[in-house]
């Protein structure tokens, strides 16, 4: 079942030009010169139920305003779409409802006070039951193990403790479309990987679709199978993350580590192209379908092989390669 559907959507922006100065303020009271940006450029996407889609791009390719646009808070200059068969540029409550958004750079709770008076706002807001509230409170504040954080002021939290409240403040109404506009930045490397797998598990119990930005690749990594990459405004790539890298990364990594008697540079780099070199330890980069033959060989070999590993490249790498290309 299809729940987002983006058709042809473009977005521009009107700026305008002011010359420096006085004199050129002056002047642009009678004249200024306007000018357009295209954020999007005649997008299309589809995105299924139950679906974690990372949607990836650098600083000001157009995610954030993708993002926007299917929430509702920007129109598309043309093109249509769609969520959960609602046009979400009509704002209508209905809709509303039934989708979250979480930017990890905005702040919806109120700073000065508790956090669970935050929730209490958003379920009168979205209307929710309060049998059906207190359910959902329990249970996320279980699952994000912050139950003895719910009656201090946000201000005096941690950013990861933050970041989880926010999450139960988007998910409190039980939305079946979320959008993750870097829900991780800015944390430490425990409090990413404690989001992940809340995120993981909450997607696996409620099917919610989810539309995930991240700069961090260990995100993409461990939550989507699929990825949508956008550059100045266009589309190009849209597949599932392994095709992505066995298509830019025809090659695998041998990772290995010799033992204190170490070897020469010449007696491995005729296995394939050294990435790192020491008397103790080498990285090859090899084809993929060689990898394992190549393996073989050096395990076979003379070499003082202490330990040795097939490793993929890092997918951070085949993203930079592609926006060098």
């Amino acid at each position: 079942m299809t729940i987002i559907e983006v058709k042809n959507i473009s977005k521009k922006f009107e700026f305008y030009r002011k010359q420096q100065g006085l004199l050129g303020s002056f002047k642009s009271l009678f004249f200024r010169e306007k000018l357009y940006s295209d954020a999007l450029k005649d997008i299309n996407f589809n995105i299924k139920e139950g679906e974690i889609v990372g949607f990836l791009g650098p600083n000001g390719a157009g995610k954030t305003t993708t993002l926007k646009i299917l929430s509702g808070i920007l129109h598309p200059t043309s093109g249509e779409a769609k969520v959960l068969g609602f046009t979400p540029s009509k704002r209508e409550k209905e809709y509303q409802k039934q989708f979250a958004l979480v930017m990890g750079q905005k702040n919806n709770l109120l700073k000065d006070l508790p956090a669970i008076e935050s929730f209490v706002m958003y379920r009168d807001i979205y209307e929710v039951p309060e049998e059906d509230f207190n359910k959902n409170l329990e249970e996320l504040a279980g699952l994000l193990d912050i139950k003895d954080f719910l009656d201090i002021p946000v201000r005096k939290l941690s950013l990861g403790q933050r970041m989880k409240c926010e999450l139960i403040a988007a998910l409190i109404h039980r939305p079946k479309v979320l959008f993750l506009d870097e829900p991780t930045i800015g944390l430490d490397v425990v409090a990413q990987k404690n989001i992940r797998n809340f995120i993981k598990k909450y997607n696996k119990e409620s099917k919610t679709s989810i539309i995930l930005t991240s700069h961090y690749m260990e995100d993409i990594k461990e939550l989507c199978e699929r990825v949508i990459i956008i550059n100045f405004g266009k589309i190009i790539y849209d597949d599932k993350l392994d095709d992505l890298i066995r298509k830019y990364a025809p090659y695998k990594l041998l990772k290995i580590t010799f033992n204190e008697n170490g070897v020469r540079k010449e007696d491995v780099e005729k296995y394939g192209e050294l990435d790192g070199f020491t008397p103790y330890s080498c990285v090859i980069k090899i084809k993929r379908e060689e990898a394992k033959n190549t393996a073989a060989s050096i395990l076979s070999s003379n070499l003082p092989v202490d330990d040795i590993l097939i490793d993929e490249i890092d997918v951070d790498d085949v993203i930079r390669e592609i926006f060098g290309r």
